[in-house]
C-alpha cells in the first residue's frame, strides 16, 4: 500500500506584484521594399499594430505603456512598493486570515505589513489587498518573505510562505575631495572647499533634481555651483540637469568656521565634521530617489604651536621700491603663553626693511598679535615672501616660516605705462 499521501492545495492563493512606474512599450520593426517580395506587407501589419505610433511605425518606442513582469532593478535610496493580494480560489469560506509581510537583508528582519490583525474571514472570490512600503538603506541581496495563515472550516489550521528575492544596487558613485585654503585675508581664514563628483553608475539617465550640502554646526557653506546670468541665477550645468549613464558631475562648496569656533582657539584643529551630502534624483517617468552620505571628516591643517598668516599684501609691487605687508601671529597653545622674538633674513630677491632681532612680548594662550613689516625686492618677476622667524624664549625654540605669499615685482617704467 502507498503511504504517501497526496500534498494538500490551499485555499488561497497569495499574488505579489511591485508598484513601479510603467515603461513605454517598444517593439522591433520589421520593414523592407515595396520591390521586394514581400511587398507592402510588413508596413501594412505595423501600421495596423496598435502599439506602434500613428506616422512613426519604424520607431522602437511605441505609445503604450507596460506593467513591470518581474521585480526589475531596485536603487538603493528608492522606495521599494509591493501590492500583495490574498484570494480565496474555494467554494469555502475561510477564517483568521493573517497576512504578513517581512523584508529580510543582510542586517536586519523589518515587518512590512500595515496591520497585525487577523480577518475574521474571507468568502470564495473574495480577496484581502495590501500594500507595503519601504524606503531601501542597504545594498545587497533583499527577501519579501510572504506569509499567510488561516483555519479552514473544519477548524484545521494551515499555513504557506512564499519568497521574493531581488538585488538592490547602488545608483551613484560619490567621491570627495578636500582642499584647504589658508587665504591672506582674515575676513576668509579657513576656509575650506570640497569637491563632489558624482557618477551615474545605472543604465538611465538621471534628472538631478538636487545636490546640497548639509554642513556641520561648526560651519557656513556657501554652493559654488551657479552663476548670476543677467541677474539670475543659473546653474553652472545648464537648465537640463540630466546625468547621461557613467558620466560624472563635480559640485562645489567653500565652508568657513562660524564665527564662535574660529575665535575660540584661533584654529580648528583635528578631525572635524564637515556635515553630509543630500543628493535627490528622478529617473524614468519621475521616480524619485534620494541618498544622504555619512558624516563627512576632514583633518583640518596642522600649525604647530604658532601660526602666522598673512593679512594684507600688494598684488604687484616695483623693482627696488619698499612696500608694505601685515602679518597675524597666533598662539595655537591652549595653556603655554609664549615670550616671542621676530628675525628677519634677507634672501636673494627678498630684503627686508628694520630691526631683526626685535622683541614681539609675551603672547598668551589662543591670542593674536599682528605686525606691520616693511620689505622691498631686488629681482622682477614673481617673487615668495621667505625669511621670518619666530623664536620662542621660554623654550628656545625657533620657528621658519618661508614661501608666506607671492607678489608680482615689475620695474617702474612698466607698472607707469
Amino acid at each position: 500500500m502507498d503511504v504517501n499521501q497526496p500534498k494538500q492545495e490551499h485555499l488561497l492563493a497569495l499574488k505579489v506584484m511591485r508598484l513601479t512606474k510603467p515603461t513605454l512599450f517598444t517593439n522591433i520593426p520589421v520593414t523592407c521594399e515595396e520591390r521586394d517580395l514581400p511587398g507592402n506587407l510588413f508596413n501594412q501589419l505595423m501600421k495596423d499594430d496598435p502599439s506602434t505610433v500613428k506616422g512613426a511605425e519604424t520607431l522602437m518606442l511605441g505609445e503604450m505603456l507596460t506593467l513591470p513582469q518581474n521585480f526589475g532593478n531596485i536603487f538603493l535610496g528608492e522606495t521599494f512598493s509591493s501590492y500583495i493580494s490574498v484570494h480565496n480560489d474555494s467554494n469555502q469560506v475561510v477564517k483568521d486570515i493573517l497576512v504578513k509581510a517581512d523584508l529580510q537583508t543582510s542586517s536586519q528582519r523589518l515587518n512590512l505589513s500595515a496591520s497585525s490583525a487577523a480577518v475574521a474571514e474571507l468568502k470564495p472570490d473574495c480577496c484581502i489587498d495590501d500594500v507595503i512600503h519601504h524606503e531601501v538603506k542597504e545594498i545587497g541581496t533583499h527577501i519579501l518573505v510572504c506569509a499567510v495563515s488561516y483555519t479552514t472550516q473544519t477548524g484545521e489550521k494551515m499555513y504557506f510562505r512564499k519568497f521574493f528575492k531581488f538585488q538592490v544596487l547602488k545608483p551613484l558613485d560619490v567621491k570627495t575631495k578636500f582642499y584647504n585654503a589658508e587665504s591672506d585675508l582674515s575676513s576668509v581664514t579657513d576656509e575650506v572647499f570640497l569637491e563632489a563628483q558624482i557618477q551615474n553608475i545605472t543604465t538611465s539617465p538621471m534628472f538631478m533634481e538636487k545636490v546640497s550640502l548639509e554642513p556641520s554646526m561648526m560651519y557656513n557653506v556657501a554652493e559654488l555651483n551657479t552663476v548670476n546670468t543677467a541677474g539670475e541665477s543659473e546653474s553652472t550645468f545648464g537648465s537640463r540637469t540630466y546625468l547621461q549613464p557613467m558620466d560624472t558631475r563635480q559640485y562645489l562648496y567653500c565652508l568657513k568656521p562660524k564665527q564662535e569656533f574660529a575665535e575660540k582657539a584661533g584654529v580648528i584643529k583635528g578631525v572635524t565634521v564637515i556635515g553630509k551630502l543630500d543628493i535627490v534624483w528622478k529617473t524614468n517617468l519621475g521616480e524619485r530617489g534620494r541618498l544622504q552620505t555619512s558624516q563627512l571628516q576632514r583633518m583640518a591643517p596642522g600649525y604647530g604651536d604658532v601660526r602666522l598668516s598673512l593679512e594684507t599684501i600688494p598684488d604687484t609691487v616695483n623693482l627696488e621700491e619698499p612696500f608694505d605687508i601685515t602679518c597675524k601671529v597666533t598662539n595655537c597653545s591652549s595653556e603655554r603663553t609664549m615670550d616671542l622674538v621676530l628675525e628677519m633674513c634677507n634672501t636673494n630677491s627678498i630684503h627686508w626693511c628694520g630691526v631683526s632681532g626685535r622683541q614681539l612680548g609675551k603672547l598668551h594662550p589662543s591670542s593674536s598679535l599682528h605686525l606691520a613689516l616693511t620689505l622691498l625686492s631686488s629681482v622682477q618677476g614673481l617673487q615668495s615672501v621667505s625669511g621670518l622667524r619666530l623664536t620662542d624664549t621660554f623654550l628656545k625654540r625657533t620657528y621658519e616660516y618661508d614661501d608666506i605669499a607671492q607678489v608680482c615685482v615689475v620695474s617702474s617704467e612698466v607698472k607707469q605705462s
